[in-house]
């Protein structure tokens, strides 16, 4: 893309047709899905997915230079909304008052078979 003014990370996989991050005026954007430490796919239960996913939220945060509680924005996309309490209680270990403004959506399917959790987040950078 020809936009000086915007930044795009690219995602660490070689093979995805996403950004990492993309930054814009000290706002930064990230999608995250639930990958381990490795970069492989986390297809656990549903506190499992939570827990990797928003360690990745986290990961890429700090590496564009910025952290949890600089979130101004979450999205989570959900497979089944009866999982949204316990992502709720995984959400409360990653973020503190004063929270993030978020919605919830519950979707038929994410991009993988058997993902059941996929966060964007909107976030201030520094």
């Amino acid at each position: 893309m020809a936009n000086a003014d915007i930044i795009y990370t690219p995602d660490p996989d070689a093979d995805s047709i996403s950004s990492d991050v993309t930054e814009f005026n000290g706002i930064l954007m990230t999608t995250q899905i639930p990958l381990k430490a490795d970069g492989s796919l986390e297809l656990g239960d549903i506190q499992t997915q939570c827990e990797a996913t928003l360690q990745a939220l986290k990961a890429a945060l700090e590496k564009a230079g910025s952290s949890m509680d600089r979130v101004l924005h979450l999205t989570i996309y959900l497979t089944d909304m009866a999982d949204r309490a316990v992502f709720n209680e995984v959400y409360q270990r990653f973020f503190s008052k004063p929270w993030p403004v978020r919605a919830a959506v519950g979707v038929a399917a994410l991009a993988f078979e058997g993902m059941r959790v996929e966060v964007t987040a909107m976030a201030a950078k520094g």
